[in-house]
């Protein structure tokens, strides 16, 4: 038995829930009032804190084969990683299941002994996935976020409330797909917040 074999994310056992509470994409609804959601676990998470323009900068804008992002709120791809602005001089680098060991040995040779840090933090946070035409307003009950597409469009990111708890929330495309970074502690209650938001979209709506 493997490390990988005893692997549990927290939020495994409610895959058969989700797939229950979520509206089909195929279904007649979804195109007027759709809303999916699922975990996906494991993504690789390394937290990345260095000056923005300086030489490891460069160096690890070099090694990823694209820049870190400047711009508030932005996200960069960089391959098969994205690279989330987080703060000045703090990025998340998330990547897919297995990547984080290899990724943080290329950022820490990038970083070498400059100013700075790469911390794995994968095990700190799972994500959940919200997608459908309704989406948006399932966030939008419990986010104060300006989330319209003029505001918030595929490749933002944002670090925010919903429902109460801290979120890194980053909108993967126009659908719109939305991720949730959260706390694994937070992640059944953010969970079944979302659930309990998107209940009405599974129905069609009430006609006269």
């Amino acid at each position: 038995m493997t490390a990988d074999t005893l692997r549990r994310s927290p939020l495994g056992h409610l895959a058969a829930v989700f797939a229950e509470h979520s509206t089909p994409a195929e279904h007649s609804i979804a195109g007027e009032r759709g809303a999916r959601l699922r975990e996906v676990p494991f993504l690789a998470q390394l937290d990345v804190q260095l000056e923005p323009h300086g030489p490891a900068a460069r160096r690890i804008a070099s090694a990823l084969g694209a820049p870190l992002p400047t711009e508030p709120n932005s996200v960069a791809e960089a391959g098969d990683l994205r690279v989330l602005w987080l703060g000045p001089e703090e990025w998340l680098v998330t990547g897919p299941d297995g990547s984080a060991a290899a990724t943080a040995v290329l950022l820490g040779a990038a970083l070498r002994d400059g100013p700075g840090s790469v911390v794995d933090v994968s095990a700190n946070r799972t994500t959940l996935e919200l997608s459908g035409r309704c989406a948006r307003e399932v966030l939008e009950k419990g986010c104060a976020l300006d989330l319209h597409p003029r505001v918030f469009a595929p490749g933002a990111c944002a670090q925010t409330l919903l429902a109460g708890v801290n979120v890194i929330l980053h909108q993967v495309d126009a659908e719109p797909t939305y991720r949730l970074l959260v706390r694994g502690s937070f992640a059944r209650y953010v969970s079944d917040w979302l659930l309990d938001a998107m209940e009405e979209y599974r129905h069609a709506p009430l006609t006269p």
